[in-house]
């Protein structure tokens, strides 16, 4: 097993995060420090350090957390302010987002020390669906829906089909459903901007079948079994894996 996948696996860090690891000279395999990528280690037979701390099997935990606005995606803010892993007072093992929401954007996020799972969930190609719920700014047009539905050229590209449903007007505001499966940044606050509809508050309401069901801002639980190896079969069922 490659050891960043090895360390993502253990709940070091991302399999990104973990390559920057590994390039810093702050991992060793068999007392010897390892700074090259795509060095294969042996899980149960090789003795793995991080910054000089022995990384041993850990139980994986899966959380669902309802985020509120105002809290980091991150598990530190060098500029001091409140993370998601402030929310987890009772949460004895380290994990660390699977995806992000941005400061000023609530709703569902997972978190796991799960590397394997954590990309499954957010690499585009297995079209993980995500569902939200955005106030925008004016009234939308069906015009305008259709743009979005059909994809919308960004800066980075054109947005893959979206689905988009108006839920209610109110004081010359929309709110508007959006279901995607793409993740990337800020991506649902552009595509409505690119509409010249700007969004005022966005939430998060699903990835795949989960939902914020029964919990409130700040609130979490641990995902079951059931429902793990139902978002596995769904990743890896996705019509364009390789």
């Amino acid at each position: 097993m490659r050891l960043s996948k090895y360390l993502a696996r253990m709940g070091v860090a991302s399999r990104r995060k973990s390559e920057e690891i590994i390039a810093a000279g702050r991992v060793k395999v068999n007392g010897q420090t390892i700074v090259e990528q795509g060095v294969k280690i042996a899980p149960g037979n090789d003795r793995i350090e991080v910054d000089e701390q022995i990384i041993n099997e850990v139980e994986k935990v899966y959380i669902l957390l309802y985020k509120p606005r105002g809290y980091i995606s991150s598990v530190y803010d060098p500029q001091g302010r409140a993370t998601v892993i402030d929310l987890l007072q009772d949460v004895k093992k380290r994990v660390y987002p699977v995806g992000r929401l941005d400061f000023d954007t609530e709703g569902l996020l997972i978190l796991s020390n799960d590397g394997d799972f954590a990309n499954l969930m957010m690499h585009p190609r297995y079209e993980m669906k995500k569902k939200y719920e955005a106030w925008v700014k004016g009234n939308v047009k069906a015009s305008e829906l259709h743009s979005l539905e059909k994809g919308i050229l960004l800066d980075d590209g054109m947005t893959s089909p979206a689905i988009v449903r108006i839920l209610g007007k109110n004081n010359a505001r929309t709110l508007v459903e959006i279901e995607i499966h793409e993740g990337r940044k800020r991506q649902v606050k552009r595509m409505c901007a690119a509409i010249g509809h700007p969004v005022l508050s966005l939430k998060r309401t699903a990835i795949s079948f989960l939902s914020l069901e029964d919990l409130q801002a700040g609130e979490y639980r641990y995902l079951n079994i059931d429902e793990i190896k139902k978002l596995r079969q769904i990743a890896e069922s996705a019509p364009n894996i390789s």
